[in-house]
């Protein structure tokens, strides 16, 4: 804590904040990157569970081999998984890190320094 400001003063610079303009945009860019992506991966999830459930003969479909499409497709689950993982930490690098770090710049100016 700063001795600069009691707790009372921090919490309306916090507040503050969290009703400012930046803020409020930063809070609808992460939305609109985590909610489409999240709905997307889920749906391809339970796609994935519902064809294992419902249509065993085509999930167990042979491709190559061994290789069946249920196979491709659970570990395409994995890949998926990681593209996600890598385009969220792209986009956070190129999006969401500057400008959170500007929002704490403006946080740091608000209750004076050290929290």
């Amino acid at each position: 804590m700063s001795a600069t400001r009691p707790p009372a003063d921090r919490a309306a610079a916090y507040a503050a904040v969290q009703r400012s303009p930046e803020f409020t945009e930063l809070r609808s860019k992460l939305h609109r990157f985590v909610f489409p992506t999240t709905a997307f991966f889920l749906a391809w999830y339970f796609l994935y569970v519902l064809l294992a459930a419902f249509a065993p003969g085509f999930m167990s479909t042979r491709v190559v081999g061994n290789i069946n499409i249920g196979l491709i497709f659970g570990l395409l689950q994995f890949v998926t998984t990681f593209a996600i993982t890598i385009a969220y930490i792209r986009w956070a690098d190129r999006q969401f890190d500057p400008r959170a770090a500007e929002i704490h710049t403006m946080v740091e100016r608000e209750i004076g320094g050290d929290y």
